[in-house]
């Protein structure tokens, strides 16, 4: 669909202008150019955004006016749009249809209509001491068959019995009431949009095929290449309503699912772990016969609510929010975890504090329009601690980590969840990380002789925000993971090369805060010979050396930018068929750059990010080294049996006591 003469003119103009101010580092709407197809959109406003105001227009393209902007006036309203700013470093403008999308369907006779709804094209400007700086143009093409038009029946669907048929017969239909794309089984699809994508169809049971012939089907044999000559007298002649895919499709019950709580409650016949003492892996249980559930992030990356904690499963997760979703769990405090041995219950004991820097937790926040409601509370930290003996459990200590916010704050939030299994006669929250030998995933245990709190730990940076250095945290180097982290130092272009390689060298000098580690996982850190290796250090940079001095500016030489951390591991025994891991040896090695401040079309008194990056790499070398070769092996590679067909070492192989001849049928003539 073409713009109109008027929509044109202003899209070419705006393009080019926006790459200008980009370059110029002025005001600039990014991308300067959006094609809107549901309610809202949203851009980024770059630039000095300081004193910014930003207004709506709507460009009247039959009449081939071009709308003149308000600039300098605040009107961020009209009769069917809105727009919003979410103030930060980058202002994010979002415009949104204040109608909703329901109009559309109750002005539409045919709600299924191929043609728009809405066509309009839309002007945001952004101005600075009334004058306009830059503008975002919106071509707004709504459907009134899209998928967000129509909403889910009311009714209770009717989920057919999933033993006898598939669960439905188009998998990929997955909107009510609208096309979906590449879903070419999809009833709701026209002729005319089916035609759009026909050959790009799923394919498979997604796609529609949920009877596909099986390999033991007669059929299929005659579609098939290599089936053996006994196939026709043992393969099932079947109608393929009847076919063992379905037993894929059956799981679970066929009612709708209920929302759940804070504890899911399991059926009444569920087996409970509790009364036969807990194996490494069991749920815990409440004495409700419930899941004790805490937050957790699935394979797939998702947060789930309602988890449940496995028995000496430790585990530490970050969950983002959305605060206008978010909503408090409840039944921390009154959860009662069984436990027979011990009596019956144990109870959590929980203790609130409160947490500081929230900036740390709630970020892209909205200052609020309504000051004087109530604040509400929120956590976001939970750490819990489970003492364990044998198979039961005998103390719960919970810690909260509590702010207040505003009732209306708007942003998103980061929770944290900590859970550890610790043994009952655990006189600290110290743990092994491993016993003897290493486990995956622990932390590397590490000693500092040069302090007086000399335990320690190897990290690496965990970036937040912009990624600079200044914000960074750290994070534990864990037994087995391969890792490479980084972050940004801002440098200036009149930067101190001297004073650049310090700073260079002290981030990096951060991570290895430690003199020895730990060869295993459960080393004694009192006891410095309970196999205790102190780590090589290799090319340490000398920070004060300067060794071309430059007089030109924004160019240093020999920046230390890489510290690369490589672990020797190997096998050490078995304990209970459990193979043991143990570290042999730490080497620390930094590697330089050459230094240059980039410039855009001119050099201005910016600063400029210069990325500094460490790696971690665990590198398994075999327990007994393999045998050497010799030198005939060496020099004479064609007598080597395992490179060519001919073996000339077993020439005489017949004559040898290996040689037990071969076996001949007799055979009547």
């Amino acid at each position: 669909m073409g713009f109109q003469p008027p929509a044109a003119l202003l899209l070419r103009l705006f393009l080019l202008q926006g790459i200008l101010r980009l370059l110029w580092g002025d005001l600039a709407f990014i991308p300067p150019f959006i094609r809107m197809s549901g309610p809202a959109v949203s851009a980024s406003l770059v630039g000095d955004t300081e004193g910014v105001t930003v207004s709506l227009a709507v460009l009247q393209d039959e009449a081939g006016i071009l709308p003149i902007p308000t600039c300098g006036v605040l009107n961020n309203e009209t009769e069917d749009w809105s727009v919003t700013v979410i103030p930060g470093a980058v202002l994010e403008v979002t415009v949104r249809w204040k109608r909703g999308l329901d109009w559309c369907s109750s002005n539409e006779t045919d709600s299924f209509s191929e043609s728009p709804c809405i066509l309009q094209t839309l002007l945001v400007s952004a101005s600075h001491n009334s004058s306009c700086s830059a503008h975002l143009l919106i071509q707004v093409e709504i459907y009134a068959n899209s998928s967000l038009t129509h909403n889910a029946s009311e009714n209770v669907t009717v989920i057919p019995n999933q033993v006898y048929q598939p669960l439905g017969p188009c998998p990929c239909n997955l909107t009510a009431g609208a096309c979906d794309v590449r879903c070419c089984c999809d009833q709701e699809c026209s002729s005319n949009l089916t035609t759009l994508f026909r050959r790009s169809c799923f394919t498979g049971v997604f796609g529609g095929d949920v009877n596909p012939p099986f390999d033991q089907l007669c059929s299929a044999g005659t579609t098939t290449r290599g089936v053996p000559d006994w196939f026709p007298f043992l393969c099932v002649q079947s109608p393929l309503a009847n076919t063992p895919f379905l037993g894929y499709f059956y799981h679970g019950a066929v009612s709708p699912k209920q929302d759940s709580s804070f504890e899911v409650y399991v059926d009444t016949d569920a087996k409970d772990f509790a009364d036969f003492g807990y194996k490494q892996g069991d749920p815990i249980m409440t004495v409700k016969k419930a899941y004790f559930t805490i937050p957790q992030v699935s394979l797939a990356g998702q947060c789930m609510q309602n988890a449940p904690v496995a028995f000496l499963h430790n585990f530490d997760v970050k969950c983002v929010t959305n605060l206008e979703l978010y909503q408090e769990r409840d039944g921390i405090i009154n959860a009662k975890i069984k436990n027979v041995a011990l009596g019956g219950i144990v109870t959590p004991k929980v203790i609130y504090e409160e947490a500081t820097d929230l900036d740390k937790f709630i970020t892209n926040t909205e200052t609020p329009l309504n000051n004087g409601s109530t604040p509400r509370i929120v956590n976001v930290e939970e750490h819990y601690i489970f003492k364990w003996n044998n198979n039961t459990i005998s103390e719960i200590n919970v810690k909260i980590f509590r702010a207040e916010i505003n009732a209306h704050q708007k942003g998103i939030m980061t929770q944290r969840f900590v859970v550890k299994f610790l043994s009952y006669n655990s006189g600290n929250e110290e743990e092994l990380s491993g016993n003897p030998g290493y486990q995956l995933g622990k932390p590397v245990r590490a000693l500092n002789i040069n302090r007086m709190n000399n335990v320690t730990t190897l990290h690496l940076w965990q970036s937040a925000g912009r990624g600079l250095c200044t914000s960074a945290t750290f994070k534990p180097i864990l037994f087995g993971e391969n890792v490479l982290s980084g972050c940004l130092l801002e440098v200036g272009i009149n930067e101190n090369c001297t004073q650049l390689r310090e700073n260079a060298v002290e981030r990096l000098d951060s991570l290895i805060q430690a003199t020895h580690v730990a060869m295993r996982g459960n080393s004694d850190y009192a006891d410095l010979s309970d196999g205790w290796l102190e780590i090589i250090r290799v090319d340490a940079p000398d920070p004060g050396a300067d060794p071309l001095a430059s007089s030109v500016n924004g160019m240093c030489l020999d920046i230390p930018a890489h510290l690369s951390i490589r672990i020797l591991i190997s096998d050490a025994g078995a304990v209970e068929g459990i193979t043991q891991q143990e570290i042999l040896g730490v080497e620390t090695r930094f590697s330089s750059v050459n230094w240059q401040y980039q410039c855009g079309l001119t050099c201005e008194h910016k600063a400029d990010l210069l990325p500094i990056s460490a790696s971690v790499q665990f590198i398994k070398i075999p327990a007994q080294l393999p045998h050497p070769l010799t030198r005939f092996q060496i020099n004479y590679t064609e007598y080597d049996c395992n490179r060519n067909e001919v073996c000339w070492p077993q020439l005489l192989y017949p004559w040898t006591q290996y040689y037990q001849g071969w076996s001949v049928t007799p055979e009547l003539r």
